[in-house]
């Protein structure tokens, strides 16, 4: 995946004052993302322009639910499409790792990619069903032992290097992806729990404040993931991905990578 990492920061108000009084500056913190416009503004997105907290979630929820829906076993070959390396058609971009890996390596052994739940399925035992355990919203392939690695852990700051991860990090009760993934992780998470609200037969999936959330339909940390989404925005990859998704596949979107500013104005 092409690392378009950029951190947004809040330049201190009255730096130099401040200085030359010599007060203590606080450390630099994550501004929100910035306000995008995208041309589904006036079609799919219409009714949920101008709208912020519950009701702009209520009114993405409704406008994402309108989806069609594949079985798991598709979604091997989902994958090869949506997650292709820009630079080698052959080989599809592992998350976490940021590997490129050939395509034909999908399976279960070691030096494999397999199909890692960025919603552990286990949070809220939705399993591999139709609906959040197919939805390529947050399916995404990755090395098996990286996956493994991960396996149902909340994300959070923190722990040692993972092996063959390309920076992440874990501890006993959470998981901290590279860098350049950390956007698109807290992207995915918000997408499901707007997109699965507990009306369609599944658990209602929401972010809270903790880890090691076990079984329950819960993802953590909420603030966390918030500052990943302003410091990692958007890549090339991942809005290309959304589209293949939209064009091809499940005919839904993910907001947040269409409007980042969203994920602040509803959390």
């Amino acid at each position: 995946m092409p690392v378009t990492h950029m951190h947004r920061w809040k330049a201190p108000a009255l730096a130099v004052s401040a200085l030359l009084v010599g007060v203590t500056l606080p450390a630099a913190v994550a501004g929100p993302a910035s306000a995008t416009t995208t041309s589904y503004d006036t079609t799919y997105y219409k009714n949920a322009v101008g709208k912020t907290g519950s009701s702009l979630k209520s009114s993405l929820h409704t406008i994402i639910s309108s989806q069609s829906k594949i079985s798991y076993s598709a979604v091997w070959d989902a994958l090869k499409v949506t997650d292709q390396d820009p630079n080698n058609s052959n080989n599809v971009i592992l998350l976490y790792s940021g590997v490129s890996r050939a395509k034909s390596l999908s399976g279960g052994s070691t030096g494999d990619w397999n199909r890692e739940h960025v919603w552990a399925k286990s949070h809220g035992d939705f399993g591999e069903a139709t609906g959040p355990g197919t939805d390529l919203h947050h399916l995404r392939p990755a090395d098996v032992q990286v996956n493994s690695v991960r396996g149902n852990k909340d994300f959070d700051d923190g722990g040692s290097a993972v092996s063959g991860g390309g920076g992440s990090l874990t501890d006993s009760d959470s998981f901290e992806p590279r860098d350049a993934d950390k956007g698109d992780v807290a992207r995915m998470i918000l997408y499901m729990a707007v997109r699965y609200d507990g009306g369609d037969g599944f658990a209602d999936l929401e972010p809270n404040e903790k880890v090691d959330n076990g079984s329950n339909p819960y993802i953590g940390r909420l603030s966390v993931l918030k500052q990943w989404n302003d410091e990692d925005p958007p890549s090339a990859f991942e809005e290309k991905r959304n589209q293949v998704i939209y064009d091809t596949y499940q005919h839904n979107r993910n907001p947040f990578i269409d409007h980042p500013e969203w994920v602040d104005a509803i959390w």
